[in-house]
């Protein structure tokens, strides 16, 4: 590639002094950058064009630099798809798909048009010119994930349409060389066919599968669930390579395999951004901006008049394939500029291909194409971030302003825990996985000390403090802050009340351990009384194994409980889980119609999938889940508190009747009582 080498060594040759400059540049150039309201991405790109072998040359774009820029391309789409709503995705597929085949086919067409009408080129190599444009790279998702906007819909389905997009243009790529080395036949094609389906089949059956397993037997959060994500990313980006597709696609789809298992809200996936953020995806911004070379203008018109060929059939068609997709499903201005300005980024695929062409000898495809396609990644590498920030500060100002009651309480979660607890960790992810997103309050814990004597209650007290400090550090892997509270109290149960008063606690999560005592009612002395005693939302749960590896939630619903005045509330907590963990709802209703809790369920946010069907009685109930249940179920069961609406003397033995057929993930869900209507924020505003 043109001036791509230096004739002079480069004065930081030193690993270490290119990989501290490298680190001072990821540091210093978002900074700078967002003084003057630029995407901090922009900086990046910059400098990499500044310090590079066609700049100040401080920095030769050497095979480490290649290498740690391939590893942060992949691990950008990776993290796009574990950070997609895999619900909406597969609603919303049928949406990727359309807008994939017109980002490829428009640019397609008329790149190949422009190529043999107005270059002259073969049709072949007409081809491989338009596949240049007609691929893209989420330069600018970064932006996206600053904004908080991965699970909005128009930027789900325009990561899905980019492998599709992407995926095509690379085909033609492989065709086209294929035709020009002259083994574009019978094998070829089905080499590829075959190939292409066994890899998506075995990544999309196997990896969930391993996945669980590995989950089940290492469930302490430690540095071997990263290493064993990394280990199915890079297996997958390779294996893709070997069946003919780029690794990009191998990354995205091995992202959408793991989804379900790693949780939003969850220390893993903060480590897993974090570092993607900090290292892996600015050293390919660092690598695409090296790649610029602005001697080219000088070059001659030849360069010049394809570059700007390029970028204006680049941006005509990009923004065609995105208004076409905003007009069919009724996307927004600010959406449809969105979906543009992600779409509109050039980098690795349309160097790859234009490089490959070279390589190969098509026609046409000389130094100057190179030095074109390189001017073009560096116009629209500063175009599409400008514009997705732009979309997305319009999207962000337009969701705050959704209806929201400002007068309600906001949602504060107490945990108790006690010092022989077991299972504190996963009983503290149940509560991350219920907590709002726009809830700025900390997770509150409590745990309650009997007294005995004034040294040995000091000394509890101590113990319970230090173990309060470990769940605070492992919440604090998922950048959720803990407020920790030690209470001493000859009742525990008024302890755990007085904390909910204290700290205006609107949910309760407490951890049942499945064990009947003597005292027992529903789950025991204390978990009795605080629910006697408390008008809150509490959830009662059995929480042996991650919450991640839940494929399905089966949902008991007994009759009456759709007229409790917390329904709503209930069902929204249940809906959250159902979005965190990716895992459908099956609702199994007792005595009653199911019509009425599907429009409940239907009408509230977050969208979820749900099915409901009758169960005729509390024997047949049992006898189902007998018989139906998974290892990787979460059984919920809605519930009311004795007097309340729904209450039925069947519910005070469920919980141990349930617990005695299912030895797996099991939550009791108690509607608060005397909800106000106007206190309600969960309620779905189209």
């Amino acid at each position: 590639m043109a001036a791509l080498e230096s004739p002079h060594s480069p004065p930081f040759d030193d690993p270490i002094l290119v990989f501290g400059l490298a680190v001072v540049i990821f540091l210093v150039a978002p900074l700078v950058l967002k003084r003057y309201r630029l995407p901090g991405i922009v900086g990046i790109i910059l400098a990499g064009a500044a310090i590079g072998p066609n700049g100040l040359a401080l920095l030769e774009r050497d095979e480490t630099i290649q290498l740690l820029g391939e590893v942060g391309l992949i691990y950008l789409l990776f993290v796009a798809a574990l950070e997609i709503d895999l619900n909406r995705f597969v609603e919303y597929s049928e949406r990727s798909v359309v807008f994939g085949v017109l980002s490829f086919v428009i640019p397609q067409i008329v790149g190949t048009v422009v190529g043999v009408i107005v270059l002259e080129f073969t049709l072949p190599a007409a081809s491989l010119f338009a596949a240049i444009f007609a691929s893209h790279t989420l330069l600018a998702y970064p932006v996206v994930t600053q904004f908080g906007l991965a699970k909005n819909e128009a930027m789900t389905v325009t990561v899905g349409g980019t492998i599709l997009t992407d995926t095509l243009a690379l085909l033609v790529l492989a065709v086209v060389i294929a035709a020009v080395g002259g083994t574009l036949d019978a094998a070829f094609w089905l080499g590829l066919a075959i190939g292409l389906s066994a890899f998506f089949v075995g990544v999309w059956v196997l990896v969930p599968r391993i996945g669980r397993w590995f989950f089940r037997i290492h469930s302490e959060e430690s540095y071997f669930e990263f290493l064993f994500v990394l280990s199915v990313l890079f297996v997958c980006a390779a294996l893709a390579e070997l069946v003919g597709v780029e690794h990009i696609v191998g990354a995205f789809l091995a992202g959408l395999a793991l989804n379900r298992l790693v949780p939003e809200t969850g220390p893993l996936m903060n480590r897993i951004q974090f570092v993607g953020n900090a290292l892996f995806i600015p050293f390919f911004l660092l690598s695409v901006g090296m790649l610029v070379d602005v001697r080219v203008l000088l070059e001659g018109l030849e360069t010049i008049g394809l570059a700007l060929s390029l970028i204006l059939m680049v941006v005509v068609t990009k923004y065609a394939a995105a208004w076409a997709t905003g007009r069919l499903y009724g996307y927004g201005r600010e959406e449809v500029l969105g979906i543009f300005g992600l779409s509109v980024g050039q980098a690795a695929a349309a160097l790859a291909i234009v490089q490959i062409g070279f390589d190969a000898g098509v026609p046409g495809f000389g130094q100057h194409m190179i030095n074109a396609v390189v001017l073009m990644i560096l116009v629209v590498s500063l175009f599409s971030p400008a514009v997705v920030d732009r979309a997305g500060s319009a999207l962000v100002r337009a969701r705050d302003r959704e209806p929201y009651d400002p007068t309600a309480a906001p949602q504060r979660v107490l945990v108790p825990i006690s010092r022989g607890s077991t299972y504190r960790e996963s009983l503290l992810d149940l509560a991350l996985s219920i907590r709002d997103d726009r809830s700025e309050e900390p997770i509150h814990t409590v745990s309650v000390v009997r007294p005995s004597g004034y040294s040995r209650t000091q000394a509890d007290v101590a113990e319970a403090e230090a173990m309060l400090e470990g769940v605070e550090s492992y919440a604090s892997g998922a950048e959720i802050s803990i407020e920790t509270h030690t209470r001493v109290d000859h009742n525990v149960a008024s302890g755990i009340v007085r904390s909910v008063l204290d700290n205006r606690i609107t949910t309760l999560v407490i951890g049942w351990d499945g064990a009947r005592s003597r005292t027992q009612a529903t789950f025991g002395h204390v978990i009795d009384q605080v629910l006697d005693r408390t008008t809150q939302l509490a959830l009662v749960g059995r929480i042996r194994t991650p919450l991640n590896t839940t494929d399905r939630i089966l949902l008991v619903v007994p009759p009456g409980i759709v007229d409790n005045d917390g329904i709503d509330e209930a069902l929204h907590t249940v809906k959250l889980v159902s979005r965190r963990t990716v895992a459908p709802v099956r609702g199994l209703v007792v005595d009653d119609a199911t019509r009425p809790i599907e429009r409940r369920f239907d009408g509230i946010d977050p969208e979820a999938p749900g099915t409901f069907g009758r169960i005729g009685g509390w024997d047949e109930l049992l006898q189902q889940l007998r018989e139906e249940r998974r290892p990787t179920d979460l059984v919920v069961c809605l519930s009311s508190r004795r007097s309340d609406v729904g209450w039925h003397p069947q519910l005070q033995r469920l919980p141990s009747r349930i617990s005695s057929v299912t030895d797996g993930n099991f939550v009791v869900v108690y509607p608060a009582t005397d909800v106000q209507d106007d206190d309600r924020q969960f309620f779905r505003f189209d």
